[in-house]
């Protein structure tokens, strides 16, 4: 077994500790990552406290991993020691239905394995990228290139897919008009992504406190949702609204701001269901979709866009014993755009 320092959620809602954490020996397809950076998405915090129902614990949680190559096993051959390499959600599928097959592994009909809180095939539990170091298959490790700094690139693992999937998937791009709702560590990437493939990028908040920061990152518009006149004046505005926000939404007012043909797609995960009246849908033949993540395809030809147009994620970088603090200022609110914690920080056992 190989040992690692990590950062260790012991049960739900408790504060989190440093300890020492066990991943397998490596398999002739595994690499093991020296992990540099490991970004806090909300879901994490969802999980650790137990928000989306009953979780595995001890958890080491971290999905959006950013590291270098530390050693392979005999039968790799996509990467090797010293390469710059990233983990997103998923570490393991069965590589045999039509999804995998396709590259849209993240749909794997025996179920994909999540990056932690989950269990591999074998049983064993999945251990995250709070930690100094993690085993994972080689197909499940992305080459980050060279030009975006590994800080910046630990959110691109999961923010970064998590917005480009339906961004590529509906066509955004020259002559398309996107709107992103809320401006938070998926809605700046929505933003950023959005405006590098040409489209132009309005951005729905609540009030004018992000204005200034939604224009800095490629938006041209910008329209507080909290003002009924602005959301009138905004009808069959857009082609396509990315709703990153996890909150209940009138559904039917933001519907309204589609041109007919247009879509929603939804990346955000409220606790409660939508509603929305079936006008607004047919009316304009308008679509709601969902997205999750991406292929392991996808997200390469993500990280890869990203480098060419030298786009990262805003990110303020923290410390160890910051985590719990920064679960609390995520859930206000209170960060610029992305939390990510430098793994050297935790401390060996």
């Amino acid at each position: 077994m190989i040992s690692t320092a990590a950062i260790i959620a012991p049960r739900a809602g408790a504060a989190f500790e440093t300890g020492t954490v066990e991943h397998r020996d490596l398999r002739d397809d595994d690499i093991l990552i020296d992990v540099k950076f490991a970004g806090i998405c909300h879901s994490d915090i969802h999980q650790v406290r137990e928000e989306w129902g009953s979780a595995i614990f001890p958890m080491v949680p971290g999905h959006e991993i950013a590291g270098v190559v530390a050693k392979v096993g005999d039968g790799v051959t996509k990467h090797k020691v010293g390469d710059r390499v990233g983990v997103g959600c998923m570490v393991g599928s069965c590589g045999e239905c039509e999804y995998c097959k396709n590259g849209e592994e993240q749909f794997c009909v025996k179920g994909s394995v999540p990056t932690y809180n989950g269990k591999d095939y074998d049983g064993e539990d999945t251990l995250g990228g709070y930690a100094q170091q993690l085993v994972v298959s080689e197909d499940f490790a992305l080459r980050i290139p060279e030009g975006i700094e590994l800080d910046a690139a630990a959110p691109l693992l999961c923010a970064g897919i998590t917005t480009w999937s339906p961004l590529k998937r509906w066509g955004a791009g020259p002559g398309k008009k996107v709107a992103v709702i809320g401006l938070g560590g998926l809605g700046h990437m929505a933003v950023k992504l959005a405006a590098a493939m040409g489209a132009e990028v309005s951005v729905l908040s609540r009030t004018d406190a992000k204005k200034d920061d939604a224009e800095q990152l490629g938006a041209t518009g910008y329209h507080a949702t909290s003002d009924e006149e602005t959301l009138k004046a905004l009808r069959a505005s857009f082609d396509i609204i990315i709703n990153t926000v996890s909150a209940d939404l009138p559904m039917g007012t933001y519907l309204a701001m589609l041109k007919p043909l247009g879509v929603m797609a939804n990346v955000g995960l409220p606790s409660n269901n939508y509603e929305f009246p079936p006008g607004a849908v047919i009316g304009g033949s308008r679509v709601i979709a969902g997205s999750a993540i991406g292929g392991i395809p996808a997200t390469q030809e993500m990280l890869d866009f990203c480098a060419e147009h030298g786009i990262a994620a805003t990110i303020e970088t923290i410390g160890a014993d910051e985590v719990d603090a920064a679960y609390d200022r995520v859930v206000a609110g209170d960060v610029r755009y992305r939390f990510v914690i430098d793994t050297s920080t935790i401390p060996s056992a």
